[in-house]
């Protein structure tokens, strides 16, 4: 299966054909460009159009390596021939929201050594989860002011995909407590020139101009050394 998300996050319509239907209701594809629910990252909705007929996707999700895309109702099956179409919407949302959580993660841990430990887009909004002994509360301002600042510099934010050796050796791409296991040859790396490298699976925008600004707020203590900060869109 082709994930198209993954070098091109843009593409909001294709053509693919069913590689199989499971209980008349989940189907996977040979290419897609739906993003399943991984990382923090919710799924894309949108339609899958066959022979005139539109299947409302409500559901994506990857299970045992194939992207699975559950529709509302019956009738599609193997080798059928469908246009997908993205809900543009929803997915500009998480895009903007996803890559203002690198922009955020960056700054922490530039500024404290952190490492993040997790984070969750919504619809509402958005948190980053870190490793900090120390919570200094009166800092939470600056973090939101530089995010800000780096939105209004309209920076490109660029995907590699580099062999796993290459994407290991740049110091700031694992920040996540979680290392890539063995089998993981290639690592997709989301660059925001000067001020971050991030391996991510997920979407994000061409450049930080396309952002709204942030407001951070909330900021809470999650138990030892784990602190956790809210943001939503201005």
């Amino acid at each position: 299966m082709e994930a198209l998300y993954l070098k091109d996050c843009y593409v909001r319509e294709f053509e693919a054909t069913v590689l199989s239907v499971t209980d008349d209701k989940f189907v996977v594809l040979d290419r897609t460009a739906f993003y399943p629910k991984s990382g923090g990252q919710p799924y894309d909705t949108g339609v899958l159009i066959s022979d005139g007929k539109e299947y409302k996707v409500v559901f994506v999700g990857k299970f045992d390596g194939q992207i699975s895309h559950e529709v509302s109702e019956p009738g599609l099956k193997e080798g059928d021939k469908v246009k997908g179409i993205i809900d543009w919407d929803r997915r500009t949302l998480f895009m903007n929201y996803h890559t203002a959580s690198h922009i955020l993660s960056a700054i922490i841990h530039n500024e404290t050594g952190a490492k993040i430990s997790g984070n969750q887009i919504a619809e509402e909004k958005t948190r980053v989860d870190f490793n900090l002994e120390n919570f200094d509360r009166e800092q939470i301002g600056s973090y939101e002011a530089k995010v800000n600042e780096v939105i209004d510099r309209k920076i490109d934010v660029k995907i590699d995909i580099l062999p796993r050796e290459e994407a290991l050796t740049i110091p700031s791409v694992v920040k996540l407590k979680d290392a890539f296991p063995p089998e993981i040859e290639e690592i997709r790396v989301i660059r925001i020139p000067e001020i971050d490298d991030q391996a991510c699976g997920g979407t994000h925008v061409k450049n930080t101009g396309e952002i709204p600004h942030i407001e951070i707020f909330k900021a809470e203590n999650k138990g030892k050394n784990n602190r956790r900060i809210y943001f939503r869109f201005a």
